[in-house]
Parts: C-alpha cells; sequence; structure tokens
C-alpha cells in the first residue's frame, strides 16, 4: 500500500507541474512587455499635458516619438494567443487532474495483473533450471531428428549418448551407444560406456550382459578404470568380495595420485573389507591391538579418530582423510559427528573445485551426499 501511495503522489504532483499554468490569470504576462511600457508613458504625458507640466511642443513631439517605438513593438512582438476563460481553464484542469489516472486505472486492470503474487527468487532459480532442462531436451530432440535421418553420423552418436544418459535416459543411452560403437568403430572406452549405461538402466545392478561389455573392455585395455571398477562391482554383487577387493587394490596400485575416481573406489575397497574403515593404524599398532581388551581397544581407536579430527582442523587440504574420518565415525555410530566432520570438510576445501567434487563423490557413496 506504501509503494501504491507514493506512486499517487508522483502522479498528482506531474498533473499539478503540468497543468497549474491554465489556472493562471493571463494579464501578468502583458504588464512587462514593451507595448504596455509605451501605452502607460503616452497615458503619462496626456497627464503632465493636461496638468501643465510640459508645454504642447513637447508633448506632440514625445507623442510622436512613443508612438514610433510602441508601432514598432508592436510589430516585432508575435500575435498574442487569444485568452480563455479562467473558469474553463481551471475546469480543464480538474478533468485532467482526475481523468488521467482514471484512464491509467482502467487500462491496466484488463491488462495488468493486480492481484498476481510475487515471485521469489527460489521459484525464480527453480523456473529458470526447468527451462533449462526444457532446453536441453529439445536440442536432444533436435538431435534424434537429425539421427533418424542420417543414422550413419558416428559422431552424433558419440555426442548423443552420454547427455542421454545423464538426462536418465537409460535405455535410449545404451541404444545410442551400441551406434556410435557400430559406425566409430570398437574401442575399451565405447565398450566400458556401454556397460555403464546397461548397469545404470538395470538400477545400479551389473547385468551379465553388462559384465561381458567390461570384459571386452578389458581385453581391449587392461587399465581402464571404467571397466576395472565395474568389473570389481559385478564380483561385489557375486558375493566374492576378495576377487572385488583383489580388482579395486590393483586399479588403486596404477591410478595416477589426482585421478577423480580414486576416492569411489577406495570407499568401494573399505565397503568389501578390503580398506581400513579407521585411520591408518601402523602394523605394530595393529598387533598390538590384537591383545588388548575391548574397551581399551576402542579407546584406542577413539584417541586415534580424535587425532585425526585435530589435525584435519588444522590442515584440511586432505579430502582421503576427511572420508576416513567421516567413515570412522559413522562407524563408531556417532552419525552426529559424521554430519558435522563432512560440513567441515566441505569448507575447508571449497576453494578447490576438483578436491570439492572428490569430497562430495566420496560423501555420497557413505550416505551422506546431501
Amino acid at each position: 500500500m506504501t509503494l501504491w501511495f507514493v506512486f499517487a503522489l508522483m502522479t498528482v504532483a506531474a498533473i499539478f507541474a503540468v497543468l497549474l499554468p491554465l489556472g493562471r490569470n493571463g494579464h501578468a504576462q502583458d504588464q512587462g512587455s514593451e507595448v504596455a511600457v509605451y501605452k502607460d508613458q503616452l497615458a503619462e504625458i496626456e497627464r503632465d499635458l493636461a496638468a501643465g507640466l510640459i508645454p504642447a511642443p513637447e508633448a506632440e513631439a514625445a507623442r510622436v516619438e512613443i508612438s514610433r517605438r510602441l508601432l514598432a513593438a508592436a510589430a516585432s512582438e508575435p500575435a498574442a494567443a487569444p485568452t480563455s476563460s479562467l473558469t474553463w481553464r481551471r475546469v480543464a484542469a480538474v478533468l485532467a487532474l482526475a481523468g488521467l489516472p482514471l484512464v491509467a486505472i482502467g487500462v491496466y486492470i484488463p491488462l495488468g495483473s493486480p492481484r498476481l503474487q510475487d515471485f521469489p527468487l527460489a521459484e525464480r532459480e527453480r523456473g529458470s533450471g526447468s527451462g533449462m532442462a526444457q532446453s536441453l531436451e529439445n536440442l536432444v530432440a533436435q538431435v534424434q531428428d537429425h539421427l533418424e535421418k542420417n543414422p550413419t553420423d558416428g559422431r552424433g552418436w558419440n555426442v548423443l549418448a552420454p547427455v542421454l544418459e545423464r538426462l536418465g535416459r537409460f535405455d535410449d543411452a545404451v541404444r545410442a551407444y551400441r551406434n556410435s560403437l557400430t559406425y566409430n568403430g570398437e574401442n575399451a572406452e565405447r565398450r566400458s560406456d556401454l556397460g555403464e549405461a546397461m548397469a545404470a538402466a538395470a538400477g545400479g545392478v551389473v547385468t551379465a550382459e553388462a559384465k561381458t561389455e567390461f570384459e571386452r573392455a578389458h581385453a581391449l585395455n587392461a587399465d581402464d578404470p571404467k571397466a576395472n571398477y565395474f568389473l570389481g562391482l559385478a564380483a561385489e554383487q557375486d558375493g566374492r568380495k576378495d576377487d572385488a577387493a583383489t580388482i579395486w587394490r590393483g586399479l588403486l596400485a596404477k591410478a595416477p595420485a589426482d585421478a577423480p575416481w580414486r576416492v569411489l573406489v577406495q570407499s568401494s575397497l573399505a565397503r568389501v573389507g578390503g580398506g581400513s574403515t579407521m585411520p591408518a593404524l601402523s602394523d605394530e599398532t595393529i598387533a598390538a591391538s590384537k591383545e588388548m581388551a575391548e574397551g581399551d581397544r576402542n579407546a584406542m581407536v577413539r584417541g586415534m579418530v580424535e587425532r585425526l579430527a585435530t589435525r584435519l582442523k588444522q590442515n584440511g587440504d586432505d579430502v582421503e582423510s576427511w572420508l576416513r574420518l567421516v567413515r570412522a565415525y559413522l562407524v563408531m555410530g556417532e552419525r552426529d559427528k559424521a554430519v558435522g566432520a563432512s560440513a567441515d570438510a566441505r569448507q575447508a576445501v571449497a576453494s578447490d573445485a576438483e578436491r570439492l567434487r572428490q569430497l562430495n563423490e566420496g560423501l555420497r557413496t557413505l550416505g551422506l551426499g546431501g
């Protein structure tokens, strides 16, 4: 309401600024003109002559000179506009004052949206996100139309397949990957991508058909990380956890230190018991802990976890140590501390996009991806 009141005041002020001259008397303008001055001088000469203040010859000479100037001034001034009645001018001002807002309201009500509610920023962002998704769907549809007309365009299938997989259209992605293999030729990466799409279409289960694709990829390139990871996952799903651990240990042994999938493999290895779920212990410490009472062993582990947490507060760049700390809290049944540690970890690596991505990926495997 305050905003509407301000707008109303601004409208009234603008109307008065324009229409105020209509309410003024037009005679005031004439009082300062040259013609009026000369007319006053002629009248003054007549008064002085009648009073005997100037002789008749001088009065006549002055009258002739002033008359000449009066004629010249009258010729040089623009013709005066016809004066209208002051009453009608004021009526026009009042009608304009009342009429303009009424006309504006009359136009706004049918064309505007006076009852439209506000549109919060969060809603606009969601709307923007859905608009982008819709735009991506439209682009995909255009590429699919192109490929229906040009089915041998291998490059088109190669571009379309991962986009379909990202959109969750796994069956379409499988078909696109098959066509990419047909028209681009076979290599380990394309076989692994096809197997991954098959596993995604099966809800994360490495089916026999998907496993065959990973085996073919492994035959083409024994170091292909995606093929090795999913072959380990297939072994885990078959109940062969030792085989899965062996595959994943071999994968980690050859992995570069900055491999983006290292955290995922480490978490998977810990899941099957092939990696430590607690902070790393030396061989001597592990041997000594076997002879401890359960309470003493738990106290030792808790102390190590606390020391790890203290170290990470001083230097939080180590993503793997953060994940180890979160995992330790979860194993000890202290989920609140695990959630707190995950928040501290995100804050510690927030300035490094790659480390943050690795951290979030590892937290998702631990069930803390929210």
